[in-house]
């Protein structure tokens, strides 16, 4: 079964699969309304709402009927420059953006996590993205997709070294550890979107390729 959403509120527009997402929701015929909330200004567009500012202040004003939310939500330990500070980002503000987007009616969540996402892992990353997923889960949600891309692949407007130096290597290993275009997730995003059913449904990267394509 499928269901066409109208009314669509995305998280981490600016960011390099977020991007690739909200230009794919812009020229969606189906879709009437996008609700983007970022730090900075994005272009404008007939059909896009754009609030700027920080997340605490702006997810409380946010108004109107949602149908589907898209969280792409994510940083990086150097970038927000410690553990808590990653934290906060990649667990809190996605698990704020979700219970602001169930308060407005929507009924189904696609959200990025991570290759390896595991509350109980040794590894600082991999754990934190499965607490989030374990929090998201406990919101009750009618329809969860967990998406776990493997490294992602694409230009941003600031690069990450690890990233270049991984993307090569990545593009090489097989089956869900292969690196996936940013492009191609968002893609899968959308095509996942369209998608009814009930419950959680976790899509490993191998998965999310074969559907971007």
């Amino acid at each position: 079964m499928y269901l066409t959403p109208q009314h669509v509120l995305l998280a981490g527009a600016t960011g390099l699969t977020g991007e690739h997402l909200l230009d794919r929701l812009l020229n969606e015929p189906t879709i009437t309304r996008v609700l983007a909330p970022s730090r900075r200004p994005l272009a404008e567009h007939p059909h896009l709402e754009n609030p700027v500012g920080e997340p605490v202040q702006v997810l409380p004003q946010l108004s109107g009927q949602v149908d589907i939310a898209f969280c792409c939500l994510g940083t990086t330990i150097k970038k927000a420059g410690s553990e808590a500070a990653f934290r906060a980002v990649d667990l809190d503000l996605v698990v704020a953006f979700a219970k602001r987007a169930r308060e407005l009616g929507a009924r189904h969540l696609v959200v990025i996590s991570a290759l390896g996402a595991d509350a109980k892992s040794s590894i600082f990353y991999n754990r934190v993205k499965g607490e989030m997923e374990a929090a998201l889960k406990a919101q009750g949600w009618p329809q969860l997709t967990i998406c776990r891309p493997s490294l992602l692949l694409g230009d941003r407007v600031e690069p990450r070294l690890a990233e270049q130096l991984a993307g090569p290597l990545s593009r090489l290993i097989p089956g869900k550890y292969h690196g996936i275009e940013a492009c191609q997730l968002a893609r899968a995003m959308w095509r996942l979107a369209l998608e009814e059913q009930d419950g959680v449904r976790v899509v490993e990267s191998d998965e999310l390729r074969k559907l971007g394509k």
